[in-house]
């Protein structure tokens, strides 16, 4: 079985926030567990270089994008290392490989006769001398009222052009901008309503928000969309009498997936086709809600329109997630910044906050105080503490040796059970149900420790003691597996500790005898300060 992940594109043109990162982390989680069971695996995603955004940042700063690009593009790097994030390739959509890759999807589609060109209506400013891209352009959503940009309505996840807008505004420099005639390509999005409609009405695995948001817009039909745009950031369209308009980045960017995975086929000598065109494939779409039509209609009909790759089997689109109940802003700084976080906490921490107490089907809160009682009291008070109280019990009272001993049988039962319970859960995109299962075993086992009471058992009957330790040993070697998904500084911790050659997603007998490595706590309890602190830096 070949797995593809593909993870949403951030731009960059900026630093993330938590928000963003509650919508990718379920990507490195699929990607681990899928490594674990020894399928084949791709993990791609990358930074968006070419969105209006990254445009508007260079201008306001007074440098050019590819600064700006490269500076949050490593920053992003930098960040995703620290959280653990396993991809195979993050790539860039400014490279030279992307560009050119893009340029032949492009001449394949306009080929196969799925892109024409219209004269239409398109805002200009007449104060700024140019045609106004979609993000350019800020307004009303003619739907909803809400405040809404040129492309998309993120209040009612409507798909616009920017002349509906109410109230428009150039973002550039206020003025009202004009309506006026151009010309571009567009791609014959409504001639793939019927086979879109099929892929809905037989998709497994994706998010309940993804089905409904996509069955809204096939509900109202699907529009042709324009696939060129009069912008200085982008790439070149190559079709004749249209070489000086860039390549539309709702286009382009969702190409990354295909053109990230040849791109690594080519630095690794791998197969990409393995992961595009074959029959064993599953293909998984991490990314927010915001996001779901362009991978659940716009992606699929681009590569329906390409023709012979695989299409999209499941996707996993998160809700959003506030900040002490308020909505994230980064104009307002009311934000917890990535490097920030990343620098200054354990990455399992956040890790396991984002995943147990995130977007998964809800709108979800980030608060401190939950993140310091997550730390102290589960992470630290139920997990660490069973680790160590177990290891320490053995380096002071059998040299620093797991004893022979019998496994319980019972516990074996039960652990070999979870294997399976949560790889269902896992595949199915049910993180925060599988890492709350997990937890629960951790829980019974620290029980199981008490009851057992080995610091007595050591006095009355020595093999009740063994068989007792060696069992907690043998249920947290296995919690290095279960737990790599999702906190895999820690699951490498112990493997360490009980020096474990390779963690596999199956039951393992962890053999008698052996001495521990050097080990250490796995995480330190935080000071109840950084709850006033870290809230004191919000808003400022």
């Amino acid at each position: 079985m070949s797995i593809f992940i593909g993870g949403a594109w951030p731009y960059a043109n900026g630093s993330l926030h938590i928000g963003h990162v509650a919508g990718l982390i379920s990507g490195d989680i699929l990607a681990r567990y899928y490594r674990l069971k020894g399928e084949k695996v791709l993990y791609v995603s990358g930074s968006d270089c070419h969105g209006t955004p990254i445009a508007i940042k260079a201008r306001l700063e007074g440098i050019n994008a590819q600064q700006i690009t490269n500076k949050y593009h490593n920053e992003m790097l930098a960040c995703f290392s620290k959280l653990g994030f396993s991809y195979d390739n993050f790539s860039r959509t400014d490279n030279e490989f992307h560009k050119q890759e893009v340029q032949k999807i492009f001449k394949q589609i306009w080929k196969n006769d799925y892109l024409y060109s219209k004269k239409s209506k398109q805002c200009y400013c007449n104060s700024c001398k140019q045609f106004l891209p979609d993000r350019y352009v800020e307004g009303k959503c003619p739907h909803c009222g809400r405040a809404a940009r040129g492309d998309q309505c993120d209040n009612c996840t409507t798909l616009l052009n920017t002349v509906e807008l109410h109230d428009k505004k150039c973002k550039l420099c206020g003025a009202e901008p004009v309506v006026k005639e151009t010309e571009h390509l567009y791609f014959k999005l409504s001639s793939f309503q019927k086979q879109l409609n099929q892929l809905i009405n037989t998709a497994k695995g994706w998010r309940e928000n993804a089905l409904k948001y996509t069955k809204r817009y096939l509900a109202k039909g699907l529009q042709d969309r324009a696939v060129t745009r009069d912008i200085d950031l982008g790439i070149f369209t190559p079709v004749p009498g249209f070489e000086n308009k860039r390549i539309y980045v709702w286009m382009e960017a969702v190409c990354g997936y295909l053109t990230a995975s040849k791109e690594w086929a080519l630095k690794t000598g791998e197969n990409w086709h393995d992961f595009w065109t074959s029959d064993n494939i599953i293909a998984y779409y991490v990314h927010g809600k915001d996001n779901v039509p362009f991978h659940s209609l716009i992606w699929p009909a681009l590569l329906l329109a390409y023709g012979g790759l695989h299409l999209p089997n499941k996707i996993i689109s998160s809700e959003y997630l506030t900040l002490e109940r308020k909505k994230i802003s980064t104009s307002q700084n009311w934000a917890v910044w990535l490097p920030d976080i990343v620098n200054n906490y354990n990455p399992d921490a956040i890790r396991y906050f984002l995943i147990i107490n995130g977007p998964e089907k809800r709108d979800a809160d980030f608060s401190w105080r939950e993140f310091y009682n997550s730390n102290n009291s589960e992470l630290l008070g139920a997990f660490g503490n069973f680790v160590n109280r177990n290891l320490v019990f053995i380096k002071k009272s059998f040299e620093n040796k797991v004893p022979n001993g019998t496994m319980n049988e019972d516990i074996k039962k039960q652990t070999k059970e979870l294997y399976h319970k949560l790889g269902k859960l896992i595949e199915a995109g049910e993180f925060k149900t599988a890492l709350e299962k997990i937890f629960d075993f951790v829980r019974s086992s620290n029980k199981y420790f008490d009851e057992q009471q080995p610091w007595i058992q050591i006095k009355n009957n020595i093999d009740d003691c063994k068989n007792t330790l060696y069992t907690c040993v043998q249920i947290i070697a296995n919690l290095a597996n279960l737990l790599e998904p999702f906190i895999p500084f820690a699951a490498q911790k112990i493997k360490s500790f009980l020096q474990i050659e390779q963690l596999k997603w199956q039951y393992s007998d962890f053999k008698q005898g052996i001495f521990l490595g050097k080990f250490q706590v796995l995480f330190e309890r935080l000071d109840k300060k950084i709850i006033k602190n870290e809230i004191a830096k919000l808003g400022k």
